[in-house]
């Protein structure tokens, strides 16, 4: 198959964000980050939607968040695409702490001054017992640098989360994370970001 969107001379790593795909009806208006929740069948089949996209890249390295709805997107894909999955904690979604598994009024009625915090600055708040925005943010640069120095001249494959995926997006756009919500990750989203000699170019969004 015809490698789509092909490699510029200068490109020095493309970046493949995939979102995991639609998790168990259990999640279904529930906040979960760190809650590892699976992966529905309708979710499983929009990952496989994308098989033939994905195929077209030519992905040299596939790597996962390390939970089960990014896992069992990856083991929908991987044979297809024979490749083994890498999974690491750098890429898993925020964890929201006492909010986890909880429903949004659930959330509100107990922790009414974290949750209109949330709401106003969902980037400054630390949720109870869970992460800050922050504290995602570094581990996913951090990630990001790793990649330069172990895929140089590769496309890299990751499936993760909406998190994730915003965090790299905004960062190579030069936006502030205030504004990180502005970019839509609907499930099973595709994102490319071409990473040049002195610059980022993002070819495309929520694909």
């Amino acid at each position: 198959m015809r490698r789509v969107l092909p490699l510029d001379n200068e490109c020095s790593l493309r970046l493949v964000l995939m979102r995991h795909g639609k998790p168990v009806e259990q999640a279904h208006r529930r906040c979960y980050g760190s809650l590892d929740v699976g992966l529905s069948e309708a979710g499983r089949e929009q990952i496989r939607s994308r098989v033939n996209f994905l195929r077209s890249l030519a992905p040299d390295v596939l790597y996962t968040s390390t939970s089960k709805r990014a896992v069992e997107s990856a083991a929908e894909i991987k044979l297809e695409l024979n490749m083994q999955a890498r999974a690491v904690p750098e890429l898993r979604e925020i964890d929201f702490g006492a909010f986890e598994g909880l429903t949004y009024e659930e959330i509100e009625s107990r922790y009414p001054l974290e949750y209109k915090g949330w709401m106003e600055h969902p980037t400054k708040i630390k949720f109870p017992d869970g992460d800050s925005f922050f504290d995602m943010k570094d581990r996913v640069i951090g990630f990001r640098a790793s990649l330069f120095r172990n895929h140089r001249s590769q496309t890299v494959l990751t499936i993760s989360h909406g998190g994730v995926n915003r965090i790299l997006l905004a960062h190579a756009l030069g936006l502030s994370d205030d504004k990180i919500f502005r970019i839509e990750q609907t499930y099973a989203a595709v994102n490319i970001i071409d990473y040049l000699a002195q610059s980022a170019v993002v070819r495309l969004i929520n694909g």
